[in-house]
């Protein structure tokens, strides 16, 4: 086992077929050199000889695919990667291309420290010295340039590695007029072009996301110019389309397919809704339309109802699931939106909660849809259906699409796969057991026969399915929460008093009813007391209050900078504690001896209006209350 990469895979907790990648790599790095204008010929001979599925490296410089199903990280890969070169290799210098705004977007961020998905997170070398990012948008600066070891290999120099992060777009694109691109042109800043200075870098490594998006003659011409030691892919789609043919990738070094991810429970399964007993040639294409149509909104209504009470029985977050239709064109697009949100469907509970995406929006207006999609996770976006025209097949990765309704044919595999992964990533990270959380259902009545077809042959990634008016009802679910009267006093949802007066909340903010709320939760904790009051004991009290402060504190340093005077934590689980004991009421133990019998197992019973707690009775008093039954 290499150390470097048993370190890295455990800094950054790397999934088994991350950790397989990044020993591949670092296997590589021992058989070929990594230099500047190397024999490719050679090298991809030493590949060949023990990787037989490259067969060839598709550019004027080695570069290796490491296909990996969506949902498994290949970001955070890209970040292991990065770490090991740098590491092991002493690589200062990195390309990391993007085919479109969107994964542009989505890679700036993971590379930036301090973000939830940081890609070095827990790599020593970077915690202080994080590695300098060279973008698209700030690069004319010549902030890349200024490094005083410039095209030299970085090994143990104070400056940090540098990682330019780009759109495809800002190299291979042609500008009206005859004019370089911009990143071709001399630079006042820089004293000569950026895209030259990269290509004399010594020891430029280029890592691709989405790769496949790279083989055409422009994106090609473009890539091979900037000759860098080593080009590493990742795609989840290792294979091109040539009209209705795909056509695989040539230098394809590991493979972890969808097919794997979902064994290994990595993504969520897949499923295909249909109705029982449907015919499909009975219903004309705009009437089998309208079903589909309906039948998704029913199924994510369903899936809302089933999340929702999961988060809450579990305490865990709540996530917003959303439908993604998919229309045949623009005109079908927005079509598909005033239906949706017209007062005959559902009642119009859908309107405001549409958007759309389509190659017509352009301009601002267009980036600014592309740049908020990611919102649509976020529990206070309204956004419920998003309908597109493919446009949201890669670099979209949100964790709460839960269903899929297509209304445009499929002219190849690629594009059926993509719009499928859009929704396979997990919202709480792994698989949970409960089916309406971990699973992504296709509303598929037209197309059921194929589907099942294609999973009695084995390659399907449909391999279960659910019954509308069966699995899901037609009838809207919905979900009633009956909260303790305690609770109801702490967040002032109990009605009126006796006597017919308003009662108030215990507490004002926000911030005292959270800590009341979570003063609750640590009474669980002390359940084998006797009596309820025995929670005020001062020693009671005080761990509690130690116990409370533990759950609330990490959430008050996210509130950093915001004024407003901390809360009296103590006082707060006082008063709490104080409307607990009003309101519960202490059943007295009762012990049922019959004659020339000894029972074990006698309970002690506490019950309050939060529910009933069972506790055994100490065996000394046992006894006792045995030998008094006996006198």
């Amino acid at each position: 086992m290499n150390h470097h990469v048993n370190a890295i895979a455990n800094r950054l907790s790397l999934r088994q077929p991350q950790r397989d990648s990044l020993e591949i790599l670092a296997h590589v790095c021992d058989i070929i050199k990594l230099e500047k204008d190397a024999d490719a010929v050679q090298q991809l001979d030493i590949i060949k000889s023990e990787f037989s599925t490259v067969t060839d490296f598709e550019r004027d410089f080695p570069s290796l695919c490491f296909a990996l199903a969506t949902g498994v990280g290949k970001t955070r890969l890209m970040g292991a990667f990065i770490a090991y070169l740098y590491r092991a290799e002493g690589v200062g210098h990195f390309f990391v291309l993007a085919p479109n705004l969107p994964i542009y977007n989505k890679v700036l961020t993971d590379f930036t420290p301090n973000m939830p998905k940081y890609v070095f997170q827990g790599i020593s070398e970077f915690a202080n010295n994080p590695p300098e990012i060279i973008t698209g948008d700030n690069y004319q600066t010549g902030r890349g340039i200024r490094s005083k070891y410039r095209a030299e290999p970085l090994l143990l120099d104070d400056d940090p590695i540098q990682v330019n992060i780009f759109n495809i777009s800002k190299i291979n694109t042609e500008v009206r007029g005859g004019k370089a691109q911009r990143i071709k042109r001399l630079s006042e800043y820089i004293g000569d072009n950026y895209f030259d200075y990269l290509a004399k870098l010594d020891d430029l490594v280029l890592l691709m996301d989405e790769s496949h998006r790279y083989r055409a003659s422009a994106g090609g011409r473009a890539i091979n110019e900037l000759k860098p030691i080593l080009g590493l892919e990742l795609t989840a789609t290792p294979q091109i389309e040539r009209g209705r043919q795909s056509e695989p990738l040539k230098n394809v070094i590991f493979s972890y397919p969808l097919s794997a991810a979902l064994t290994d429970g990595f993504v969520k399964q897949p499923a295909v809704a249909t109705r029982q007993n449907f015919n499909v040639d009975n219903y004309d294409e705009d009437f089998l339309e309208k079903i589909k149509l309906e039948d998704g909104v029913r199924v994510h209504e369903e899936c809302k109802v089933q999340l929702e009470v999961y988060s809450r029985e579990n305490h865990l977050k709540r996530v917003k699931p959303f439908v993604l239709v998919v229309a045949r064109d623009a005109d079908h697009a927005n079509a598909l939106v005033k239906t949706i949100e017209a007062a005959d469907f559902f009642n119009g509970q859908h309107k405001g909660k549409v958007i759309t995406v389509h190659s017509k929006i352009k301009g601002e207006e267009g980036d600014e849809i592309v740049q908020q999609l990611p919102t649509v996770e976020d529990p206070h976006n309204p956004v419920e259906i998003v309908v597109h025209v493919n446009m949201l097949n890669e670099g979209w990765d949100v964790t709460n699409l839960y269903s899929i309704v297509p209304l445009r044919k499929a002219d190849s595999r690629t594009p059926v796969e993509q719009s499928i992964g859009r929704g396979l990533r997990l919202p709480y990270g792994r698989r949970t057991g409960n089916d309406a959380v971990d699973r992504l259902t296709i509303v598929a009545h037209d197309k059921i026969q194929e589907i099942v077809d294609a999973a009695n042959r084995g390659d399907s990634i449909l391999v279960t399915g659910i019954v509308i008016g069966k699995d899901i009802p037609e009838k809207k679910s919905t979900i009633i929460q009956v909260e303790p009267t305690v609770v109801g006093r702490i967040i002032g949802q109990t009605g009126s008093a006796a006597g017919g007066q308003e009662q108030k909340p215990l507490f004002e903010t926000e911030q005292e009813k959270d800590i009341a709320l979570t003063t609750l939760e640590v009474f669980k904790e002390f359940e084998r007391l006797s009596r309820s009051s025995d929670l005020t004991s001062p020693e009671v009290q005080r761990k509690i209050v130690e116990k409370v402060h533990a759950v609330i504190t990490p959430a008050q340093r996210k509130l950093v900078g915001i004024a407003q005077p901390p809360p009296d934590v103590p006082a707060v689980v006082e008063k709490t504690t104080n409307t607990y004991v009003k309101l519960s009421i202490d059943v007295p133990r009762v012990v049922v001896v019959p004659t020339g019998e000894v029972t074990c197992g006698v309970q002690d019973f506490a019950l309050d209006t939060s529910g009933i707690h069972l506790q055994p009775v100490p065996h000394d008093i046992l006894i006792q209350m045995l030998r008094d039954n006996q006198r």
